[in-house]
């Protein structure tokens, strides 16, 4: 999967890019400018969505509209991670104190990440993608494979045996001094949370059936097929187009799976100071400059996930890739 040569032609730098692809300075200001306004009403508009569905699922009182209405949870986990992840970044607010407030209490800690141990890791895979020091290797590590490994691990990953390890790290912390100061408030806020759902819905099992589960389940599924979307099959190197996919954005893929314009991935590794607003238009520069081709983007994540299970193992055997990234056992 690791992209030919002839794929990923030397054109760095240019009268707009350094040589690792970043924007010049002059160029590079308005690519990262972060929109305070608009970043708070999409982080309102997410919480007041999430709310929603849970009233709709728990006052109908309809068997199949409280299930779609969990289905539809997947996808709200996804961009709980995905704001979550620019918190992590310090692109949500340009104040740091409301970045690392709402990053932590509105959106890490109802979706039961450390912020403060996800940043760390977070981190050191971009530092280096594939180094010895990747957190992330266990999650996308091992393909191109064959496609009953990757059944398998979605399988685990559906039935909520990935969901239960990471839950469980988070309730044996509290043993320890150390442990209580991560996993309390993240306990906590989800007895807040909790409430809050059961006040909208007047369903005492809301809280279970609209973000728990979903979180166990259908999170793990989608974010395992992300993380091999972004990574998968590639190699360390100071090339991103070698250690980062690139794939066409299709609407049903950046409704359900890669929101915000996470799926402009390469672009965000090529400059990881680009807020997620900004992507799309650094993407296309990088396509302007030839620093991205027709050829190195996949049509579909379809099209990348069929590569990635289209080969013998190499590393297969090697790696038990079957918790992911962020993983609560490796945070704490």
């Amino acid at each position: 999967m690791v992209p030919s040569e002839a794929t990923r032609p030397e054109v760095l730098p240019t009268d707009r890019l350094g040589p690792t692809g970043v924007a010049l300075p002059e160029i590079r200001a308005r690519y990262r400018t972060i929109s305070d306004a608009r970043n708070a009403l999409t982080v309102a508009s997410l919480w007041a969505v999430t709310l929603g569905i849970a009233a709709v699922g728990g006052r109908l009182g309809l068997w199949w509209v409280a299930l779609l209405c969990f289905v539809a949870m997947g996808p709200i986990h996804a961009r709980f991670a995905i704001l979550m992840h620019e918190a992590a970044h310090k692109l949500l607010f340009t104040s740091k104190r409301w970045n690392d407030l709402v990053g932590t209490w509105l959106l890490a800690y109802p979706a039961l990440v450390p912020i403060g141990l996800y940043r760390r890791s977070h981190f050191a895979h971009h530092r280096e993608e594939f180094g010895p020091d990747e957190p992330d290797l266990a999650f996308y590590g091992g393909y191109p494979g064959r496609p009953r490994d990757l059944l398998r691990r979605l399988g685990r990953d559906a039935v909520g045996i990935s969901g239960w390890k990471n839950f469980k790290v988070l309730l044996l912390a509290v043993r320890t001094k150390q442990g209580r100061a991560v996993a309390v408030p993240i306990l906590a806020v989800q007895v807040v949370l909790g409430a809050a759902l059961f006040a909208v819905s007047g369903a005492w099992w809301a809280y279970l059936a609209f973000w728990w589960l979903p979180w166990m389940t259908q999170w793990r599924v989608l974010n395992r097929l992300r993380a091999i979307a972004e990574h998968g099959g590639l190699q360390a190197s100071r090339d991103r187009r070698v250690t980062t996919h690139c794939v066409r954005q299709r609407w049903l893929a950046r409704l359900w799976l890669v929101p915000y314009h996470t799926g402009w991935h390469l672009a965000h590794h090529v400059d990881m100071g680009v807020p997620w607003r900004h992507l799309p238009a650094f993407h296309a520069e990088l396509r302007r400059a030839g620093y991205v081709t027709d050829p190195l983007e996949y049509r579909s994540y379809l099209a990348l996930w069929r590569a990635a299970c289209s080969l013998p193992p190499s590393v297969l055997d090697a790696v038990d890739a079957d918790d992911g990234p962020a993983n609560l056992a490796s945070l704490f």
